[in-house]
C-alpha cells in the first residue's frame, strides 16, 4: 500500500510540474514576443516572421517612444493616478473594513448587506457614467479642474477589498484590543498599532490589487478625461494604436521599424514597473488572501 502511494504521489507531482511548466511558458510567451517585436525590423514584424527571437535587430522604436514628450507625460499621469489612487482607496477600504468588523457598530448587518449587494447587482454602465459626471461637476464647482483627481476619487470604492480587510480585522483576537484600550489607547491608535500591523499581509495584498487596477485603468480614464495632457499611459497606448490604424497617417510611413513595434515597446514599458514591484509583495499574496478570504 505504501509503495502504491509513493508511485501515485510521484505521478501526480510529475503531471503537476509538467502542467505548471506549460502554463508558465504560455504566460511568459506574450511578454517575450512583445519584446522581440519591439526590437525587430519592419519587414520581420509586418510579415509575421517573429516567433520568439527578434530579427533585424533595431532599437529605433524605443528611441521614438523615449523622445515623445506625450509618452513621458502619460507615464507621469499613470504614476500619479496609481500612487494617489491606491492611497485613497486603501484609506477608504481600511476605515470601512475596520468599522464593519466591529459588532458594536450600529446597523452593522445592514451595512454589510448593502456592501455585498453591490457585488451581486450593478446599476449598470449608464448610471455609473452619470454618477461620475455628477462628481466631475462638483469638482469643477469647487475649482478643481485637474481631471486626474476625478479618477482617483471616483474609483476609491471596492466592495470586495473592503470585505477582505473586514474579515482580516475580524481575525484579530479581541483580547489584544481590550488590552490596548486598558492601556489608554484611542480608537485610532488601536487601528494603527494593533489591527494594521497584525493584518499587514492582507493590507499588502489589497494594496497590490488597487495599484494594478489603477495602473491598468483605461475605460473610465478614457471616458472622463478629455484633456490629452491628463491621459494616463493606457489611454495613450490606445490612442497611439488608433493613430497607426489611420491610412492617411500610415501612407507616408518610411521608418526602418514597423508601427506595431512602437506599440509593443509601449506595452513593454507599461509592464516593467509591475514586474519590479510584484516580487516584493508576492510573499504576502497567498497569506493575505487566505486571511481576508476566510472568516473564522
Amino acid at each position: 500500500m505504501k509503495r502504491k502511494l509513493e508511485v501515485s504521489e510521484l505521478i501526480f507531482k510529475i503531471i503537476s510540474y509538467v502542467f505548471l511548466t506549460i502554463f508558465a511558458i504560455c504566460c511568459l510567451y506574450p511578454f517575450l514576443y512583445a519584446i522581440s517585436a519591439a526590437v525587430s525590423g519592419r519587414e520581420a514584424v509586418e510579415y509575421g516572421q517573429i516567433v520568439l527571437f527578434p530579427k533585424d535587430l533595431q532599437f529605433e522604436a524605443f528611441a521614438n517612444m523615449f523622445t515623445n514628450n506625450m509618452f513621458w507625460n502619460s507615464y507621469t499621469n499613470t504614476l500619479f493616478v496609481t500612487f494617489y489612487g491606491t492611497i485613497w482607496a486603501m484609506l477608504v477600504a481600511i476605515l470601512g473594513g475596520y468599522a464593519l468588523s466591529k459588532k458594536r457598530l450600529l446597523f452593522r448587518k445592514g451595512f454589510n448587506f448593502f456592501l455585498v449587494f453591490t457585488m451581486w447587482f450593478s446599476a449598470g454602465l449608464v448610471p455609473q457614467y452619470l454618477n461620475y459626471l455628477s462628481t466631475q461637476k462638483v469638482f469643477r464647482a469647487i475649482g478643481i479642474m485637474d481631471d486626474k483627481w476625478l479618477v482617483v476619487i471616483a474609483m476609491g470604492m471596492a466592495a470586495m477589498n473592503i470585505i477582505l480587510l473586514r474579515n482580516a480585522f475580524e481575525g484579530v483576537p479581541s483580547e489584544i484590543e481590550e488590552a490596548a484600550i486598558v492601556d489608554g489607547a484611542t480608537e485610532l491608535q488601536v487601528l494603527t498599532r494593533v489591527y494594521i500591523p497584525m493584518s499587514k499581509s492582507t493590507i499588502a495584498t489589497v494594496a497590490l490589487f488597487f495599484a494594478i487596477s489603477r495602473w491598468n485603468g483605461y475605460f473610465w480614464a478614457r471616458q472622463m478625461i478629455s484633456n490629452l495632457n491628463e491621459h494616463p499611459l493606457q489611454v495613450f497606448i490606445r490612442l497611439k494604436l488608433e493613430e497607426f490604424q489611420d491610412p492617411d497617417i500610415m501612407t507616408g510611413w518610411n521608418e526602418a521599424y514597423a508601427a506595431d513595434s512602437v506599440i509593443y515597446a509601449l506595452i513593454v514599458c507599461s509592464i516593467i514597473p509591475v514586474l519590479i514591484i510584484y516580487p516584493f509583495i508576492q510573499k504576502y499574496f497567498a497569506k493575505g488572501v487566505n486571511m481576508g478570504g476566510v472568516k473564522e
